[in-house]
């Protein structure tokens, strides 16, 4: 069986949560082929992999939307489209109900249009955009409002364009425009198309969207409504949607997909990948904090800084480690590194880059989360595995990681605190390094509940069920 991944802004060019979940997910299924179609930011990214191949994973087609977005015009071509297509173009400008993919697919795919442009720059489609633009969009300036509809659209257009791998069964990790490209899957070839949310992707966008200088004013809500209706139609082509935890379940049924189709399976680890890790020691020296994290605005790097900040005019004798990934947004990166010499904690703080975790960790007392947005973070899990205690903002499953659930007595495994609050991140953080016997308590709380529920093995006898299933079903149609 050929399982084709869809991923976007994530594997094989970025080291993360959900890259590493996609390695995992292949090298623990040798039975099964798989492919991967990859929508990147920049073309310079071609074919630099941060991931050797697993053997089974045959092809990578690569996308980048630099790429998509520097198309150049053929020039206005006038009426090309006839009545229905023009009626799809218009709802999808203004937004109002799911894409229609099925008419997406009759624009684009029945065509031999030499690239989406030809749509874009016709008369028809121009006309569309106006009339949107008059009914709702006149007290913008024009020029900007058709450019952010390019920069929108244009992708869009070109995806649905574009063969995919032959497969068997189509699995996106989002619900961007790597979704997109799975319910075209689904409308075009006729194969299972699944769906695995690790955050909720269309709020993930939105959250970066709000706090972005290139969006302004009313621009950031047209930018938001359009990947929520993004996600509206992959929840709707999709047989079945996969979540790591149960409250991002309830929002997905919020955002309008069928509950039936919601279905439960969490992230998992290899504990034995730290088993030689000793628990927490009562050393009485250096307080060692540590966050394994990439460093991107998501990740609320300037929180953690701020926050220890706080703890270190407290308690001199503490050191903070970031470590992560430092190439996919060196501005960020500058502006954290100049934030530490702002408070005089260059001594204090190391950014380390991308390291083998299991070498640093038997040196954490406590390891810090300080996300504005997460799924189910693997960091957390290896922190648990680690006999290491975890203070975590209150997104994605970290609560539940921490607190556990409804079923769970096991009791607590660190702190939660509010996204952006650095100063209830620092109570925590001193309540926890003044604290041995706490701090060891919940360690050994986490470690039980990782061992428990999140395993590598239960997480792979999971997708091999599922793959299985849907191959099942495909042959049954």
């Amino acid at each position: 069986m050929k399982i084709c991944l869809l991923t976007e802004g994530s594997y094989p060019y970025v080291v993360g949560g959900v890259s590493s979940w996609v390695q995992m997910l292949m090298t623990g299924l040798p039975e099964f082929e798989f492919t991967v179609y990859a929508v990147g930011a920049e073309e310079k990214d071609r074919g630099k992999f941060k991931y050797t191949l697993p053997n089974n994973c045959t092809e990578i087609q690569e996308e980048f939307l630099d790429k998509i977005l520097a198309l150049r015009s053929p020039g206005m071509q006038e009426n090309i489209l006839n009545n229905q297509q023009r009626q799809v173009l218009l709802e999808l400008v203004r937004g109002d109900s799911p894409i229609d993919m099925a008419g997406l697919v009759d624009i684009f795919r029945s065509c031999t249009w030499k690239n989406p442009l030809d749509i874009f720059m016709s008369s028809d489609f121009f006309e569309v955009i106006r009339r949107v633009y008059r009914e709702r969009y006149d007290y913008l300036p024009f020029t900007d409002f058709f450019w952010t509809l390019r920069s929108m659209l244009l992708p869009l257009f070109y995806l649905v364009q574009r063969d995919l791998p032959e497969a068997d069964i189509y699995h996106s990790v989002a619900t961007g425009y790597c979704g997109i490209i799975g319910s075209m899957a689904a409308e075009v070839y006729h194969k299972p198309f699944i769906l695995t949310e690790h955050g909720i992707y269309c709020r993930e966008r939105e959250a970066e969207i709000i706090k972005s200088d290139w969006a302004k004013g009313d621009f950031k809500i047209i930018w938001s409504n359009y990947f929520y209706n993004l996600a509206k139609i992959a929840y709707k082509r999709a047989s079945k949607v996969y979540t790591l935890f149960e409250h991002n379940a309830r929002i997905e049924a919020d955002l309008g997909c069928d509950p039936q189709k919601i279905h439960v399976v969490p992230n998992g680890i290899h504990m034995e990948r730290f088993s030689g890790i000793p628990k927490l020691k009562d050393h009485g020296g250096t307080i060692n904090i540590g966050a394994v994290v990439r460093i991107v605005p998501i990740k609320d790097i300037l929180t953690l800084i701020r926050s220890f900040f706080l703890v270190h005019q407290e308690m001199p004798d503490t050191y903070l480690y970031i470590m992560g990934n430092m190439e996919e947004d060196p501005e960020y990166v500058v502006t954290c590194k100049r934030t530490t010499q702002l408070l005089n904690l260059e001594s204090a703080v190391e950014f380390t880059g991308t390291v083998q975790v299991t070498e640093y960790m038997p040196k954490m007392d406590i390891i810090v989360q300080s996300s504005i947005s997460e799924g189910q973070p693997l960091s957390v899990l290896e922190a648990f595995a680690a006999h290491r205690p975890v203070i975590a903002t209150d997104v994605g499953c970290c609560r539940e990681l921490i607190y556990g659930d409804s079923t769970d007595s096991l009791g607590i495994a660190g702190a939660v605190v509010p996204p952006m609050d650095f100063n209830s991140m620092a109570r925590e953080i001193l309540r926890l390094a003044r604290d041995f016997e706490l701090r060891f308590q919940m360690a050994e709380v986490g470690y039980e509940r990782t061992k428990r529920n999140y395993t590598y093995e239960q997480f792979i006898d999971s997708y091999r069920n599922i793959y299985l299933q849907e191959g099942k079903a495909k042959w049954l149609v």
